[in-house]
């Protein structure tokens, strides 16, 4: 086999490896929502354990984000790859198995903290088995499988639970994980960071700060923005990360370098990160309600109905990953974000408690085109704003963000949501839901606002024998 095929073989099976892995932790952030009734009926449990089946999984997805790719970094990332993989793949069978409702939120927690390992390792690896003038392509793929997962956590849910039982959402990863575990040590090349020691005071403070930033948020609507404990861990949190940030100014070898956010694109694009996935999933959580709870659509209805825009993304991510190597990511997530806030605030025009299907389905393909011309772009912005050795925790910090983002946008839309409606009638809950989606399409069009402070920056260029161009994207990733 020629160095080229060689080369080819081993980028096609990262793509393969990172897309499979990041959809295994991307969905299992929704793919619980559908689940609950049939939960609380099986294993009992009050209002706030139920949310706490979901809340727990972000919780420490997000809190341990940048801490696993610090580990990467220093240890190895395909061996923390595996680890992590390993984690989630127990767990998920653990949550399957478990006895009672307690069982089940502690599995849900080891879950996350197994993604956190995982997920950021996942762009790192499938940046560096891709040669520069390709990973936009690369990343298209990825980023296809990633926004679909998000976007289709509630549809798989449902399904699962309405046809089979609600334990498969997390039997599903099982088989998957056993399979990608062999697959990760035989086909994905070891890399490292800077090999700098781990920052220990800095993992502690960034961990902290962002568990009671995250916790906060996810008890705020149910207990109250007054609560003692909210605001114990909002300004706890808040205090925490400026000590993050103040001792990462001046540590020798800090976690996450605040040089770099002296970078207007990697500033950029991870202020657009968080305001999309504050306007994306608190959307989610509420149309999923919506086409349930007042259209009176089953779960799988409900899934099935959003398919123009959860399916969308796999046809124009990759799409959009070309277009990022030949225009450049700037102008793509731009306009993914403004076409995501404009069809967000086109369905609260349209939206009334017996509105069409017809007059939903624009809103849902202009949001879905949206979400698929963000996905890959973003990737490829955040992963060539910083050196290559720094390339990990600028995933991890990036991927962390986006779920600070995603809980934020869950937190405030819900609370929009009940100060202006409720579940009473089908009526008040399209008088809440009215005004947070204007707020969630006004943060989306934020982030396209963001996206466009991003400088310039000029393609790479492409090898000098390209015959292949016209072939499809994996065949073009060599």
């Amino acid at each position: 086999m020629s160095p080229r095929s060689e080369r080819r073989g081993e980028a096609v099976w990262a793509l393969v490896i990172t897309s499979v892995a990041g959809f295994m932790a991307a969905l299992d952030n929704l793919v619980v929502t559908t689940a609950l009734p049939s939960i609380r009926e099986d294993l009992g449990g009050a209002l706030h354990d139920l949310e706490w089946t979901v809340s727990a999984y972000t919780l420490t997805f997000a809190v341990l984000l940048m801490f696993g790719a610090a580990l990467g970094d220093r240890f190895g990332r395909r061996r923390l790859f595996m680890v992590g993989l390993g984690i989630f793949t127990a767990s998920s069978a653990a949550a399957a198995m478990a006895p009672g409702i307690d069982s089940l939120i502690a599995a849900r927690a080891v879950q996350g903290a197994g993604a956190a390992v995982m997920m950021p390792l996942t762009l790192t690896l499938l940046t560096a088995a891709v040669p520069e003038a390709r990973r936009g392509a690369a990343y298209g793929v990825w980023g296809a499988v990633n926004g679909l997962a998000v976007a289709s956590g509630p549809l798989v849910g449902g399904s699962l639970t309405e046809h089979i039982a609600w334990e498969w959402i997390f039997w599903l990863n099982v088989p998957l994980g056993l399979a990608l575990i062999p697959l990760a040590r035989l086909r994905l090349t070891e890399s490292y960071g800077t090999g700098a020691p781990l920052d220990v005071p800095g993992t502690l403070l960034a961990s902290g700060g962002l568990f009671g930033i995250v916790y906060g948020l996810v008890r705020g609507p149910a207990d109250g923005w007054t609560g003692g404990l909210v605001l114990t861990g909002l300004f706890a949190g808040a205090a925490l990360l400026v000590g993050f940030v103040l001792y990462s100014t001046r540590a020798r070898n800090p976690m996450l370098p605040m040089r770099l956010f002296r970078s207007r694109a990697f500033s950029g694009i991870n202020a657009a990160s968080l305001l999309m996935f504050f306007g994306m999933f608190g959307s989610i959580f509420l149309l999923a309600q919506y086409l349930q709870n007042v259209l009176g659509y089953s779960p799988t209805e409900a899934g099935l109905r959003m398919l123009p825009w959860t399916g969308m993304p796999m046809l124009a991510a990759p799409l959009a990953g070309i277009l990022s190597d030949r225009i450049g990511g700037r102008p793509v997530v731009a306009v993914g974000l403004f076409l995501q806030s404009l069809g967000l605030a086109y369905f609260a025009v349209v939206v009334t408690t017996d509105v069409s299907y017809a007059a939903q389905l624009p809103a849902l393909i202009i949001s879905g085109i949206g979400m698929g011309l963000f996905f890959a772009p973003a990737a490829n912005l955040v992963m060539s704003s910083v050196r290559k050795e720094e390339q990990g925790i600028a995933s991890g910090s990036n991927n962390a963000l986006r779920e600070v983002g995603g809980a934020l946008g869950i937190a405030v839309m819900a609370s929009i949501f009940a100060a202006r409606g409720g579940y009473e009638t089908g009526q008040t809950f399209v008088d809440g839901m009215r005004p947070a989606l204007v707020a969630g399409s006004a943060a989306v069009a934020l982030a396209g606002v963001a996206a466009l402070l991003i400088p310039a920056r000029r393609r790479p260029e492409r090898p000098s024998a390209a015959p292949e161009a016209a072939a499809p994207a994996l065949e073009k990733i060599s």
